[in-house]
């Protein structure tokens, strides 16, 4: 090992057992692939390994943590000396780390030779960042990913700047697919359905591309439009956005929005619909999540003829709850897929219990019919759950193709400024040995987004969901 390696090592292992003294710093809480229950994993994983499967940034952009501050031994990204460490850094641990040794067939050495003049002249912390993120694009790969010392995000609390918009390219445009309720847009007449043709006096479609052009990591075509798409109204908070729009009637408007901080919650919403059936729907795997639907199925949910469950805005979460959220439906000890290292040995493979790991509880099975509606925003753990449904016929799939995102991150790597670098350590395979990273999962019926029905505010896929659970609870008559 060099010198400089070990100085780089030596700090990286100062640097953890300073977070781990810290009283000041909350500490860092990995989203869990697997705990150590007997019940879920198989003797094989080596129990000193914290896997971890990290979130799709389709739903909530970004991972937790937090980092400490004032700390001299840091290297700076200020400085070409602090900007060439990092960067060595982040280049030597995914050669020596990916889960895939040829790394996709990118020629790292060359990417090195590109990248790293570039890295050296960043003229700031935000540009050195962005040419370290454009290096790893390289790999296509949606989870291996960098943060700057000054990245934060809490995804069971999100937090974001936001003009009050979500928008999604339907039919080749800018359509608004939702509106927050009390915000500026909302005052300004916009609705869902509407299609947004321009941005400060710019093409709307002509920043989509240009956004587009920007992207890198993602897995899939498709998850990279969906990324472009919903940062076309990216921008410092407080600033404003001349919108323009063209509404129902195929006039256009004009207004000025404010992008503010907004506040979104992490819940699970169930609901009852006519016939006796049920609807759920939530944006994560979490254990608070898992445990509602538990009491929901034997609660407002008993007795229900059939279940929807609506994870068209669920880019993955706990594995750990994941498992137990399956477990509800597939029978204990069923396998949900195997996790494999670099050298293509098995290092994890869940399966289904009958006992929630943090709770006191039993898992009461539900045994009525199961539809479940997915998106391009499906991603991560939630697409693990829809493929082990669809592989035990336990679910039929309604709506468009999930992200084809799903690898894993045994553990965080912090760079020697502060940053912190996640690298997909493992591959994932259904139990029945599908690949799902760059392809996900078709849907059984595809029901795409259109215009019309967002204009009348009707869910097409929903509908159709429900009619089916409708047939089946009808043939499960006779």
């Amino acid at each position: 090992m060099s010198d400089r390696q070990a100085g780089i090592h030596r700090r990286d292992a100062e640097e953890a057992q300073r977070k781990a003294r810290s009283t000041s710093v909350p500490p860092l809480r990995p989203l869990r692939l697997c705990g150590e229950s007997r019940h879920s994993i198989r003797p094989i994983v080596i129990r000193s390994s914290v896997l971890t499967l990290a979130l799709l940034i389709i739903a909530f952009c970004l991972l937790p943590f937090a980092f400490a501050r004032g700390d001299a031994s840091l290297a700076s990204t200020a400085t070409r000396e602090g900007r060439m460490i990092v960067f060595d850094d982040v280049w030597e641990t995914i050669r020596d780390r990916y889960y895939d040794p040829s790394l996709h067939g990118v020629d790292w050495e060359a990417e090195r030779e590109r990248f790293r003049p570039l890295a050296a002249d960043a003229g700031s912390a935000a540009e050195f960042y962005a040419i370290l993120r454009r290096m790893l694009g390289q790999l296509h790969d949606a989870h291996t990913r960098v943060y700057a010392p000054d990245d934060k995000f809490d995804w069971q609390h999100p937090r974001f700047i936001s003009v009050g918009l979500s928008v999604r390219e339907v039919d080749g445009q800018a359509v608004i697919v939702g509106v927050e309720r009390g915000s500026d847009a909302e005052r300004a007449g916009l609705r869902a359905g509407h299609v947004i043709k321009s941005l400060d006096n710019e093409s709307a479609l002509d920043v989509f591309a240009r956004r587009l052009s920007e992207q890198a990591g993602a897995s899939t075509q498709a998850s990279a439009r969906l990324r472009a798409m919903a940062t076309i109204f990216d921008g410092a908070c407080d600033s404003t956005v001349r919108v323009g729009w063209i509404d129902t009637s195929g006039k256009e408007k004009f207004a000025s929005l404010r992008r503010e901080w907004r506040k979104r919650e992490v819940a699970l919403r169930v609901r009852r619909v006519g016939g006796g059936f049920g609807v759920v729907e939530f944006e994560a795997f979490t254990q608070s999540i898992t445990l509602d639907l538990m009491r929901a199925l034997v609660d407002n949910l008993r007795g229900v003829r059939g279940l929807a469950i609506d994870l068209r805005n669920n880019g993955g979460g706990e594995a750990e709850a994941m498992i137990e959220v399956a477990s509800a439906f597939l029978p204990a000890g069923r396998n949900l897929g195997r996790f494999t290292d670099r050298t293509g040995r098995i290092r994890l493979e869940p399966q289904t219990r009958a006992a929630m790991l943090m709770a006191a509880d039993s898992i009461k099975r539900f045994d009525a019919p199961v539809v479940i509606l997915t998106s391009e925003r499906t991603s991560s753990a939630a697409e693990i759950f829809v493929a082990a449904m669809k592989e035990a016929r336990r679910a039929t799939t309604l709506g468009t193709p999930t992200c084809g995102c799903v690898l894993a991150i045994r553990r965080r790597h912090a760079l020697p400024d502060g940053g912190e670098l996640d690298v997909s350590e493992m591959d994932y395979r259904t139990a029945n040995g599908m690949r799902l990273e760059g392809t996900g999962l078709a849907p059984d019926e595809t029901i795409p987004l259109e215009i019309n029905d967002l204009r009348a505010g009707r869910d097409r896929a929903l509908e159709q969901a429900i009619q089916f659970l409708k047939s089946s609870s009808q043939h499960r008559l006779r």
